[in-house]
């Protein structure tokens, strides 16, 4: 299998490339727009023919590089049913399985940072997007986030995963790349909590600032704008 965590230093986002490498397909979640050239130039070298690009939900921190990959690679995308995106291809429910070549990713739906939020679970290893972060989850408070949704969606979808799966999420802002759902449970202050209540009194207390690009990405990210 080839796998690559890919970095953007002005948004923080993680974006994943995955092949098989038997038939040269491939697959990228999370993909940043201003980054669409260096994803192009990593499949030309590894002579990879991308075929799926996914986002786990609708980005208000950055332009999504899904419409653009599209566009030059006449690649399907996916993303979870509950989006408003209007250029996926592929709408997947809960517990969908995508495949790739011999290798499977089955969908979760992970609501509460959004109502559009989607894990996707391959092997030994979840790509939680912004609902599980390391040492920290996504914020709750827009694009119909609900704490109560994401506490569920924690509690009862993903730390419910084996302790030794590895977590690879779509930010990270202090240089941590993998983490696993084991040590999450133990670390993660965020998951110290005995109750859903308790847990949407921490998410509603944050105050945290709207990202810097949202009133710019979110509809850009609707319609499929790649300029």
């Amino acid at each position: 299998m080839i796998f690559k965590q890919l970095f953007d230093s002005a948004s923080s986002t993680y974006t994943y490339l995955i092949s098989s490498g038997i038939g040269r397909e491939a697959l990228i979640i999370d993909p940043v727009l201003d980054k669409t050239d260096e994803y192009i130039e990593i499949l030309s070298k590894l002579n990879l023919k991308l075929v799926k690009v996914i986002d786990t939900h609708l980005h208000a921190d950055h332009i999504s590089g899904l419409s653009e990959l599209k566009k030059r690679t006449k690649c399907i995308t996916v993303m979870g049913e509950q989006t408003k995106a209007e250029i996926v291809n592929l709408k997947v429910k809960d517990n969908e399985i995508i495949k790739l070549e011999k290798l499977e990713l089955k969908s979760l739906y992970t609501p509460g940072h959004t109502d559009d939020s989607y894990s996707f679970l391959m092997n030994d290893r979840v790509f939680t997007g912004d609902t599980l972060l390391i040492n920290g989850t996504g914020r709750t408070d827009f694009q119909n986030g609900n704490p109560y949704e994401q506490y569920n969606s924690l509690f009862e979808r993903l730390l419910k995963l084996k302790d030794e799966t590895l977590i690879f999420p779509a930010h990270d802002y202090k240089g941590e790349k993998v983490s696993s759902i084991g040590n999450e449970k133990k670390l993660n202050p965020r998951l110290q909590v005995n109750s859903a209540q308790e847990y949407a009194n921490i998410m509603n207390n944050l105050n945290l600032e709207d990202p810097k690009l949202m009133d710019i990405a979110i509809p850009a990210n609707i319609k499929g704008v790649t300029n």
